[in-house]
């Protein structure tokens, strides 16, 4: 029976990553997602994984080392920081910050489209499902899955 459960559960993550890959958004932008939840949580096995993925999507070093500091950094186009500017505030829900307020989420609407916005969305929140896994399993950074 365990078997079966660890397999209904690897399906429904591919269906997942199969519906935010089919949103329409830049995979760098969903790496860029990915990094920002990971860092907000200190998942430092995702942190490590996106930085990876990140490169072979073809990322530069200078915006993956800006990537936590990307408001004050001049190398993200305005559609990054809305995007950025929603992954922080939906992921920051146990800090007592507002959330996703009206004009994070106009922004970030702003330049994507409804079906960008879901994959998003999704994306932000399969980001902190694995970040809480992780840490709760205590998975070390750099482990091959």
């Amino acid at each position: 029976m365990k078997g079966v459960a660890n397999f209904d559960v690897i399906t429904a993550i591919q269906h997942l990553q199969k519906a935010i890959n089919a949103g329409g958004v830049d995979p760098l932008v969903l790496e860029l997602v990915h990094l920002r939840a990971s860092q907000i949580n200190g998942c430092s096995p995702c942190v490590f994984a996106g930085v990876q993925s990140a490169k072979k999507h073809g990322e530069s070093e200078e915006r993956l080392h800006s990537v936590v500091a990307w408001r004050e950094a001049p190398f993200f186009t305005e559609q990054e920081r809305a995007v950025l500017a929603l992954t922080e505030a939906a992921t920051r829900i146990q800090d007592g910050a507002p959330g996703v307020t009206d004009e994070i989420w106009d922004a970030a609407a702003t330049h994507v489209d409804e079906k960008q916005m879901s994959a998003i969305i999704l994306n932000i929140a399969i980001t902190n499902f694995f970040n809480r896994i992780n840490h709760t399993l205590r998975e070390p950074a750099g482990k091959a899955w």
